[in-house]
């Protein structure tokens, strides 16, 4: 009889999911497991939405954006009875162990229900923010950056042509990758990040000093986590914080369009890239290291390493402890942010 094998994706969507979905369906298939897809990340498994995914279910998903098996921001721990109806559809599924494909809120759901109940985890890194500790990358993140390395490009022709300031949100709230290499790549002069509290002074006197050289315009990449040395907040709160506490950030590129306008006299715009950063299909690395990452997470579960996350070192697929994966976010070390802050002078 096959074992049954469970796999989730849950919190934000990520291009490269469909891949890790592909690989442990055509992995598992070597290793005779059955897969069952789960719907709806841990809400799925809570309300027992689930479907038995085939190679003729995922034939060519690999190439495609988003998951096929949905996702959310539920919380097991934070409904009432949520865990133990976690492990309860667990053993009424029969799953020899569940793969669970997050960031830092999914993953970290995982570790705690095999910490706290032994149960059968397995995870697999995903977060366009690259922000968890243990993997060099995660899949989503070149995606993203290419994404937001082609919507700068676009902005510098407009920018130039009205001699105007162009500031960019870019996705990021505690750990700024995103805006530094999608920020760099795609030609900004001033690159914000959570990191380092801004000077907004220093910044209105950057762009007064480009013009002063001929330099009639300024691209600002900005991450949405990023806050202001004075201690101000252009953090937005429109709708209350999810269900692992995070409050929903978006708003400081349009506060601070509003601040350099006044404080420079010069004519300014901001933009937000929003979820444009999610979309699409998945670059050939997001979707190379997906499958990677997912066949990596098979073996795994044949090996029975339970708490135990696939994980990118390097140019090898190793197995780390979820703990180690959880522990703390993976943000943009000084050293590297100096270096590219010399190389915007």
């Amino acid at each position: 009889m096959k074992k049954a094998v469970g796999i989730l994706t849950g919190g934000g969507d990520a291009p490269g999911l469909n891949a890790v979905i592909w690989a442990v369906v055509k992995k598992g298939q070597e290793h005779g497991f059955e897969v069952i897809g789960i719907k709806d990340g841990w809400k799925g498994l809570i309300e027992r939405e689930c479907e038995v995914l085939t190679i003729d279910t995922v034939e060519d998903i690999y190439r495609e954006g988003g998951t096929i098996l949905g996702t959310s921001r539920t919380n097991p721990f934070k409904m009432e009875g949520g865990a133990d109806k976690v492990e309860e559809n667990i053993k009424a599924l029969g799953l020899h162990a569940l793969i669970a494909v997050g960031g830092e809120d999914t993953l970290g759901v995982a570790q705690k229900l095999h910490q706290e109940k032994g149960l059968p985890l397995v995870g697999v890194p995903k977060t366009i923010d690259n922000d968890l500790s243990a993997t060099d990358y995660t899949f989503g993140f070149d995606t993203a950056i290419n994404i937001i390395t082609e919507a700068l490009d676009r902005l510098h022709t407009t920018a130039k042509s009205h001699h105007r300031v162009m500031v960019v949100e870019i996705m990021g709230r505690h750990a700024g990758w995103m805006a530094l290499y999608g920020g760099f790549s795609g030609g900004a002069h001033i690159i914000i990040l959570p990191e380092e509290p801004f000077d907004l002074e220093e910044i209105c006197q950057k762009i007064k000093e480009r013009k002063k050289q001929g330099k009639n315009y300024t691209i600002v990449a900005v991450a949405e986590g990023a806050v202001p040395k004075e201690g101000q907040s252009f953090v937005t709160q429109s709708q209350g914080t999810d269900a692992f506490g995070h409050i929903r950030l978006g708003g400081i590129a349009k506060a601070l369009e509003k601040e350099i306008q006044k404080r420079t006299g010069i004519e300014t715009r901001n933009v937000i890239l929003g979820h444009l950063q999610r979309g699409g299909a998945p670059s050939a690395f997001d979707r190379i290291l997906g499958v990677r990452l997912g066949m990596k997470a098979v073996d795994i579960v044949a090996e029975g390493k339970f708490g135990y996350m696939a994980a990118l070192k390097g140019t090898e697929i190793i197995a780390v402890s979820l703990e180690e994966a959880v522990g703390k976010l993976k943000v943009v070390p000084p050293n590297l942010m100096a270096e590219f802050q010399s190389l915007l002078k």
